[in-house]
């Protein structure tokens, strides 16, 4: 998913951006995700789920509940 974004401000350690297309939708992101980039510049944002490392996190998780319940 690719997000397009305007960079509304930098307050601090902290960006708020504005959804292109609906404006009313704002978020934060911290202000070091974009070095070099000023308030009023337009950015693109993508977003990819790691199906590995999510499985990885998930068999971790299981592995330490059944741990847990043999300790009981």
């Amino acid at each position: 998913m690719k997000i397009t974004a305007t960079v509304d401000r930098i307050e601090g350690e902290l960006a708020v951006l504005l959804l292109r297309g609906d404006e009313k939708v704002k978020f934060n992101l911290p202000a070091i995700f974009l070095a070099g980039i000023i308030d009023g510049d337009i950015v693109n944002i993508t977003i990819t789920k790691d199906a590995i490392a999510t499985d990885e996190a998930k068999e971790r998780v299981m592995r330490l509940v059944e741990k847990l319940k043999r300790k009981g």
